[in-house]
């Protein structure tokens, strides 16, 4: 659920508690899925700096109503433009997005689980990359198909074929894996 932003008419102190709670929810995601793009998670801290200090320059107006979409917009257009600067546009190489660490301490599971997940991680790693970055979008983000069909700039007709085609693809290889 996006965070309600202060009315226009709100204090100066309104907007910065508005501004540090939207910052403390939601760079840690952001820095993931920047990192899932970029492979590096150094560029990928500059990238969601500057994600914020564009959201910070936007009138409220312009945010209202959808404003993790807007930053993961944001976030997204930034990270193809250093990819496209640097020349290369290969995201989410074979087994990159596995290898990404975070600050983050993984919640303790028992094997099974963590099993299943890595198992899951790996399956994932091999889909296509539009259809890994919806998949991972929608499930692990938690977006709707017409958030991600803007984020993405994808139809929402798309965004949903691209899904549904991983899913199909992911349980049969997943199916195959099992005893």
């Amino acid at each position: 659920m996006a965070p309600s932003l202060p009315n226009s008419r709100a204090s100066t102190h309104d907007n910065a508690g508005f501004l540090e709670r939207t910052f403390a929810e939601h760079a840690a995601p952001l820095t993931r899925y920047a990192t899932r793009l970029l492979g590096d998670a150094d560029r990928a801290r500059d990238v969601v700096q500057d994600t914020f200090v564009k959201f910070m320059a936007q009138p409220v107006a312009a945010v209202d109503g959808h404003v993790v979409e807007w930053l993961f917009t944001v976030c997204r257009h930034r990270a193809l433009d250093v990819l496209r600067k640097e020349g290369r546009v290969s995201r989410f190489a074979p087994g990159q997005a596995e290898r990404v660490v975070t600050a983050e301490a993984r919640p303790g599971r028992e094997l099974e689980a963590a099993e299943t997940h890595a198992a899951l991680l790996a399956l994932i790693g091999k889909l296509p990359p539009n259809q890994q970055e919806v998949v991972r979008l929608k499930f692990q983000s938690g977006f709707s198909y017409k958030e991600i069909a803007r984020i993405t700039e994808h139809s929402v007709t798309n965004v949903g074929f691209l899904i549904h085609t991983a899913v199909t693809k992911l349980r049969g290889e997943f199916a195959a894996q099992r005893p």
